[in-house]
């Protein structure tokens, strides 16, 4: 139309044209929406990783924040361990049903080994199709889209995000991959923190423990409760499964005399020839501590290794120095557990030392009860000396004098026979003097009526009582050690028959040395000797004193129950072996 003004032509826009540009215009509303969403999501993910302290709480957040922020349907963080393996595989997604299943976490080949070789993002929209799969284990769900990157603690790659599937089936994109590795940036300051939190707390907690342990050195606690509460409170700390003391013998055997947690059965009571192929030499070789990821595979130890079975990690520290080793401190995690860390123990060696002064205090405390103890005995000789044998020979000498103005005859013999045991209690008070004084040195073997007296303590344990003993004439010269040592047999030989058989509330045993003969004699007030003369035990007596040329009597005795004799022949003075076999 000709009337129309030519200035409204240009304000006639088609109507579509207005809704595209519309529907454009809030296409780029809502992507500003999304993108501003994922950036508020992302904020809140940085200040909840952040915020806590508790690592494992830590990297479980982080994987946790990094399936929401990109919309994946799987998750999981990588710790990477020695040897560039997964030391941990924390999953998010996944059942825990599903995943005992699937079986062992994954070690670190693959996809994920391909990240810890390579730590720089990876975005797959394919996993299978990577030169590095080669296919998921039995019961594994199926995962197709694939978007990883390494996790930095300043310079070191502490581990990896694992994300798979985004939902969808759509692909991870760069705005993804983009989220992802600033999430990542942010956990490596929180684990990072998280760290250093949990050394102080670490480190908080070992002087804890050796300040309790000190209190109880000063209190005067026995040796087994100090070591028994430091094993407890080292356990503890380093979040271990079993922990075991093992000491160092007279003979340089290690024993193992304390162990708690899973398996301490099979540590308690052990006894090794040396150190040699134990975590004692590993550690000694290793300036007192070692740690060892396996110890099941680790060529160090050889030493009965079956009390290993389940156990892999392990740290071992000595307790003591090379040039006096007391034993060793080992603490041990389960196969399926992480290694220690260098923090969790980096304080082991001190808390040993602990273990050590306690050791030595509690020599030093027995060292200090025996002088006293024999400071007692040497009392105890003199008053005996001095007072007991003097009284009674004085009265001896009187008894003598009156006899000969005694006229009746069975008064005189009554009188006789009070100057006898008179003359044998002087004998024995003069036996016990000797005993009393005759202390045990190290490094020299005990004389024969030291060990007598430690047969009879031994004794008494299966007796119920304490047995009686005399000892006469000079038993620890006139007595080879060979022969000595078939006598301290003998004793405990039959005292075991006197505790199995006789019924006894009494036992005395008289060990006798004159005229070039040894006697070793055993009586109780028990049931007596069988008719047979059968016993247990009788005919290895009676093999023991044929193979010295002796002999050997059991009867019954004057007041009843049994009473041996095992006699056999010695050369005065000598002091070698057992007396030879006829024809030697």
């Amino acid at each position: 139309m000709s009337g129309d003004s030519p200035e409204a032509a240009p304000s006639r826009v088609p109507r579509l044209r207005v809704d595209e540009l519309l529907e454009e215009l809030q296409m780029r509303i809502d992507d500003i929406r999304g993108t501003r969403d994922r950036l508020n999501g992302l904020l809140e993910a940085v200040m909840s990783v952040g915020q806590e302290l508790d690592l494992p709480q830590v990297l479980h957040g982080i994987v946790e924040a990094a399936v929401v922020l990109v919309d994946a349907e799987y998750g999981a963080l990588g710790v990477i361990g020695e040897g560039k393996t997964l030391a941990e595989f924390l999953p998010v997604g996944i059942a825990d049903e599903q995943r005992a299943r699937i079986g062992d976490l994954p070690s670190g080949h693959g996809i994920l080994g391909e990240l810890i070789r390579h730590p720089e993002p990876l975005r797959l929209s394919e996993l299978s199709e990577h030169p590095a799969s080669y296919g998921f284990p039995p019961n594994h769900p199926p995962m197709h889209s694939f978007l990883g990157v390494p996790i930095r603690v300043r310079d070191d790659v502490f581990g990896n995000l694992y994300l798979t599937e985004k939902r969808g089936g759509a692909e991870f994109d760069a705005d993804d991959e983009a989220v992802l590795s600033t999430l990542a940036v942010a956990a490596g300051i929180a684990i990072e923190n998280a760290r250093l939190f949990e050394d102080v707390r670490v480190r908080e907690r070992w002087l804890a423990a050796s300040s309790d342990v000190t209190s109880a050195l000063l209190s005067g606690s026995g040796e087994d409760q100090v070591l028994e509460g430091m094993l407890e409170r080292a356990c503890g700390i380093t979040r271990a499964d079993m922990g075991a003391f093992y000491m160092v013998g007279q003979s340089g055997e290690l024993r193992g005399s304390l162990a708690r947690g899973e398996g301490a059965e099979a540590h308690r009571g052990i006894v090794l020839p040396g150190i040699e192929g134990t975590l004692a030499a590993a550690a000694l070789a290793a300036d007192g501590l070692v740690t060892v990821p396996d110890v099941q595979n680790d060529e160090r130890v050889t030493g009965q290794t079956e009390r290993w079975e389940g156990f892999g990690p392990v740290a071992a520290v000595t307790v003591g120095t090379k040039e006096k080793l007391s034993g060793v401190l080992v603490l041990a995690r389960t196969r399926e557990r992480s290694p220690f860390a260098a923090a969790e123990v980096a304080a082991l060696p001190g808390f040993a030392d602990q273990a050590a002064l306690a050791l030595e205090l509690a020599e030093r405390r027995r060292d200090a009860e025996q002088m006293s103890l024999l400071e007692d005995h040497d009392r105890i000789a003199r008053d005996l000396h001095d007072l007991a044998i003097q009284r009674l020979f004085a009265t001896g000498m009187t008894l003598q004098s009156a006899q000969r103005f005694v006229e009746h005859p069975q008064a005189s013999e009554r009188l006789a026979r009070a100057i006898e045991d008179l003359d044998a209690t002087i004998r024995i008070i003069r036996s016990t003097i000797f005993g009393l004084r005759e202390h045990e040195v190290p490094g020299v073997p005990p004389k024969l009526r030291l060990r007598a007296v430690q047969a009879m303590d031994r004794a008494a344990v299966m007796l119920g009582f304490p047995p009686a003993l005399r000892m006469e004439g000079l038993i620890d010269t006139d007595v080879p050690p060979g022969v000595a040592d078939e006598i301290i047999a003998v004793i405990g030989e039959a005292l075991t028959n006197v505790a199995r058989h006789a019924r006894a509330a009494h036992a005395e045993v008289l060990i006798k040395a004159e005229d070039g003969a040894v006697t070793v004699e055993v009586s109780d007030d028990g049931i007596g000797i069988s008719d047979d003369g059968r016993r247990s035990g009788l005919l290895n007596l009676a093999e023991r004193a044929r193979r010295l040329e002796g002999e050997l009597n059991v009867n019954r005795g004057p007041h009843g129950g049994t009473r041996l004799v095992w006699r056999v022949p010695v050369a005065p003075g000598v002091s070698g072996g057992a007396v030879p076999r006829s024809g030697q």
